[in-house]
């Protein structure tokens, strides 16, 4: 897969993750109390070619977001594993932007459409996720951890 471009701006950047994001990339799962990745599982996002993460930086250059996404070899469809966006940088754009991101970087690789799950309580992300034209599809019951339900979001990625 190629690495998304870089996204520059007054606020930050959005870059492909590397190896050297894994303890940032742990501190912002850390930040949640359910459904978070293991560091083996975001190694493995850092290391195979079906697997990309996208790191949100602030002007400072502090890792304050990042995306996950995966595509089958083969495959037309992105799948948005996971977005995590520190709390002290909400409503900074940042989700959107990561979004995007995978994106273009899915477009570039080939996809014609992306997927996602998110949590039915989770009303920001399903908002956010309803602006930037996901439909949502299919419901999930007990899909997470802790028993709460799913939704499974779809989006076309036209050229």
């Amino acid at each position: 897969m190629s690495a998304a471009p870089s996204k520059h701006s007054a606020a930050g950047r959005i870059r492909r993750g590397s190896l050297a994001d894994i303890e940032a990339v742990l501190a912002l799962e850390a930040l949640f109390p359910s459904d978070r990745m293991s560091r083996r599982s975001v190694r493995r996002f850092l290391s195979v070619p079906n697997a990309q993460v996208l790191i949100a930086e602030n002007a400072d250059a502090v890792v304050v977001g990042n995306l996950v996404w995966l595509r089958r070899q083969g495959s037309r469809a992105a799948r948005i594993y996971s977005v995590v966006v520190a709390p002290t940088a909400r409503g900074q754009h940042w989700g959107e932007r990561l979004v995007l991101a995978m994106e273009t970087a899915a477009r570039a690789a080939g996809c014609e459409r992306a997927s996602l799950e998110v949590r039915s309580d989770n009303l920001a992300a399903r908002a956010l996720y309803a602006k930037l034209g996901y439909r949502e599809v299919q419901t999930l019951p007990g899909y997470y951890d802790d028993g709460s339900d799913g939704l499974r979001l779809i989006k076309p990625l036209p050229v």
